[in-house]
């Protein structure tokens, strides 16, 4: 966030990055800086764990600026540490670089080592900070920060959202094919860059527009929002994932509301895999609205089956399997009057390892369901992603040389039935997307070593 009149920006950020908790829950960082003050002073602060465990209202008396980053991560590259918590601030010949990233670099391990044979020294283990450097290598010998953003692009190969904070200017980048998301938002004199466009809501900011994929945005009060296409391209390959399960369901992408995502995907199900029962529930939250769409499409009438602690962050996002099968139960509970003598169909956004499901399966049948029916709005997951969602690797997936019938089994179903490939792209409108994780097709090849982090473990 920029504010041009010189408020500070930090309090916002945390209310934004709040309403962005659902993308990670691992750590978070918000780093500040006044464009009014001494060049390359840049206040940060960052911690492992939610953004309201991490920050007090102590924490702002010393994170003053009119210019920020903020960010909230979940690792997908890189071990959960400290070291690895974004913002990363770096200070340079040119001053103070802030960065906030999203996505995964496929080519990270060539940069990192062609940076290291150089004398790079890393502080982190993460892809992000490889970007971090070449912008700064860049930077010597660009014209503007913003030239140096883009030099830097030009070398990286994969997936991101990107925020830039340099001492006089935002700047916001997205990758070529628009796998993350990214927005800008206005509110009064101040400009926004978001991951998703409810954290404007949250924040009273209105919503202008997205940064396109391949684009570059500046944002100054000399210039207001400056536009860079250089990298655009016709081929896009947005993430399908995070119309399934990882927005929030107010947020909208590239004019495509994910609750309307949501919804036609159910109404999908409904038309392929009908089933015949007494209530259709959905797993809260990504799971809600695909079920409503079942229910409207079917007819069938729309429940609650569960119960959620919203004080628990999301299961599949939790780094170990042990301490993801504990929190199911902790965050879900059935409400048994609600369930009891009934046919249940369930309506869930995935099953990844398939522990999960198993588990919310069992707990239906255990408060007297007579039959649970599990429908899936999305496809079998085969093939792991390597643009930052955390798919596993395929031995690891339930869907892996397995059929549907073995499945059914395993999770204790009586009846089993996934969103069909075909329908993803009714699901966005004909967006055009990336569905690598179901086909194992990706619009990068992939990566020939490990970037996952996976050799850290």
């Amino acid at each position: 966030m920029y504010d041009f009149d010189n408020n500070d920006v930090a309090t916002s950020i945390y209310y934004g990055l709040f309403a962005l908790q659902h993308r990670g829950q691992e750590s978070c960082g918000i780093a500040v800086s006044d464009t009014e003050g001494p060049k390359g002073k840049v206040s940060s602060m960052k911690g492992m764990g939610l953004v309201n465990e991490v920050y007090t209202p102590e924490s702002f008396e010393k994170l003053k600026g009119n210019i920020g980053v903020g960010h909230v991560r979940y690792s997908t590259a890189g071990a959960s540490t400290i070291e690895n918590a974004q913002p990363l601030v770096l200070n340079y010949v040119k001053g103070t670089l802030g960065l906030a990233h999203n996505g995964n670099l496929i080519n990270a391990p060539e940069l990192r080592k062609e940076l290291a044979l150089t004398g790079a020294i890393f502080q982190t283990t993460i892809d992000s900070e490889v970007i971090a450097y070449h912008i700064a290598r860049e930077r010597v010998n660009s014209a503007s920060a913003e030239e140096a953003v883009m030099k830097a692009l030009r070398k990286v190969k994969g997936s991101y959202s990107l925020v830039v904070m340099s001492p006089r200017k935002l700047i916001g980048a997205r990758d070529p094919f628009g796998f993350r998301p990214l927005c800008i938002g206005k509110r009064d004199n101040a400009y926004i860059l978001a991951s998703e466009s409810c954290a404007l809501d949250t924040i009273g900011a209105e919503f202008i527009r997205d940064v396109e994929p391949g684009e570059v945005v500046t944002i100054s009060p000399e210039y207001g929002i400056q536009s860079y296409k250089d990298m655009c391209q016709e081929k896009h390959a947005r993430c399908i994932f995070e119309y399934i399960y990882f927005a929030r369901p107010d947020s909208v992408f590239d004019g495509m509301g994910i609750y309307e995502s949501r919804l036609i995907a159910g109404r999908c199900l409904a038309k392929d895999s009908p089933v015949d029962a007494d209530m259709v529930v959905g797993v809260p939250e990504s799971g809600n609205a695909a079920a409503q769409g079942y229910s409207l499409e079917s007819g069938i009438p729309y429940g609650t089956a569960f119960v959620k602690n919203s004080y628990v962050g999301r299961t599949f996002i939790k780094p170990k399997q042990s301490s993801r099968e504990q929190s199911v139960r902790v965050k879900l509970n059935v409400v048994k009057e609600a369930v009891a003598g009934k046919r249940i169909i369930m309506i869930d956004d995935s099953i990844v390892r398939g522990t999960t499901s198993g588990l919310i399966v069992n707990m239906l049948k255990e408060a007297g369901a007579k039959e649970v029916h599990v429908r899936i709005s999305a496809p079998p997951f085969l093939w792991p992603c390597y643009f930052g969602t955390d798919i596993p690797a395929r031995e690891q997936l339930i869907a892996y040389n397995r059929s549907i019938e073995d499945i059914r089994d395993l999770i204790g179903a009586d009846s089993l039935g996934y969103l069909r490939i075909e329908r993803l792209k009714e699901m966005v409108s004909g967006l055009p997307i990336c569905e690598g994780c179901f086909t194992g097709t990706y619009p990068l090849a992939p990566p020939t070593e490990d970037i996952r982090g996976e050799y850290e473990r």
